[in-house]
């Protein structure tokens, strides 16, 4: 196969800002990954949380050109068998070149990926659209400028339920919030029972990863369900969140592409944990992949190309909530200019 590494580094629309941090721009690699006349892509985000850079991530790859350049592909559950020892350190990086793996078995099947799975796209769940933390006044405004039918709102604040009773006022729309990681057990409790009556869904990550005699107790006495991120990163994860949350949000960029992703949803339906994919702010290379995961989810938040200004590619596209794919082979993502990515200097 033939390898090449696009890096961008694309514009949010508003400075984008959680508990840990605000920025205005989302680095990003894409992965080309080329057999026999067709070509697939992936992709991956930088993440200061996780310390992945795309210095970082572009090395770590580019250490393994050689193995990949002269790989050829027949199924990505194998490719991914075969990449995991070499970049098991980084997850990140594996997940890029896993999506890139299954957009061109895709196409060499000459299917849309959930064509693959042989899944049924009629009962997709909508995706949300998410709300960083701001001053009340202009996470009220960013609600009014994009009317949506779910909204993720970001907390973690000292006015977090003022927030979300202010945001109330202008929308009947279904709201989940996520803390990353802010709160502790007794602001968790009281917290969600505020939130309750004001129509929120479920609260994500309220308390650090860490804390899981807390976050057990929180499991076994909170009125909203509650669903894990940080606590949930790769596939061993899983197990560990069961008894301790009501559901798990499974990012392709953290736990190393589709291929495991697939296997994390398994066990945890197996287990009755409800199941999300969230986004790492991905652009539509990235987002479109995690489209065709729809059928076997209960929620998604897949709003990265939603939060740029800019993009990489064209693919699936958002309508209310309404994912619509594209009418392509594979993830359906083409890339819009592949000379753009020279902008980002590394």
């Amino acid at each position: 196969m033939k390898l090449t590494l696009f890096p961008f580094e694309l514009k949010f629309r508003h400075t984008f800002t959680i508990s840990r941090k605000s920025k205005d721009l989302q680095p990003l690699l894409v992965v080309k990954l080329e057999q026999e006349g067709k070509s697939g892509l992936g992709e991956t985000a930088d993440n200061a949380y996780y310390e992945m850079t795309i210095p970082r991530l572009m090395a770590d790859i580019e250490q393994h050109r050689s193995f990949i350049e002269n790989y050829t592909l027949h199924t990505p559950e194998l490719f991914w068998q075969d990449m995991y020892p070499l970049l098991k350190d980084n997850m990140f990086a594996l997940c890029a070149l896993d999506i890139a793996a299954w957009d061109l078995y895709a196409k060499q099947q000459q299917q849309k990926l959930y064509e693959v799975w042989g899944l049924d796209i009629s009962h997709n769940p909508l995706t949300d659209y998410t709300i960083g933390i701001d001053t009340i006044e202009n996470m009220v405004r960013k609600l009014q400028e994009f009317p949506w039918p779910i909204y993720k709102i970001k907390l973690g604040t000292k006015e977090d339920i003022a927030i979300i009773k202010e945001l109330r006022k202008h929308t009947t729309a279904v709201f989940r919030v996520d803390a990353n990681c802010a709160w502790g057990v007794e602001e968790t409790l009281r917290n969600a029972v505020a939130l309750k009556e004001l129509g929120v869904e479920f609260i994500e990550q309220p308390m650090a990863a860490a804390d899981k005699e807390g976050m057990k107790r929180v499991y076994d006495e909170v009125v909203l369900p509650v669903i894990a991120d940080e606590s949930c990163i790769v596939e061993q994860d899983v197990a560990q969140c069961h008894g301790y949350f009501h559901g798990i949000n499974i990012k392709l960029t953290k736990c190393g592409g589709i291929t495991p992703a697939l296997r994390m949803i398994a066990e945890a339906k197996r287990s009755g944990m409800k199941v999300m994919t969230g986004s790492m702010n991905e652009s539509t290379v990235g987002t479109s992949a995690v489209a065709h995961l729809l059928p076997l989810l209960d929620y998604v938040d897949m709003d990265g190309p939603l939060l740029l200004a800019e993009d990489s590619a064209d693919g699936i596209k958002m309508e209310n909530g309404r994912i619509i794919y594209a009418d392509r082979w594979g993830t359906g993502a083409e890339l819009l200019h592949e000379d753009h990515s020279s902008s980002f200097h590394v």
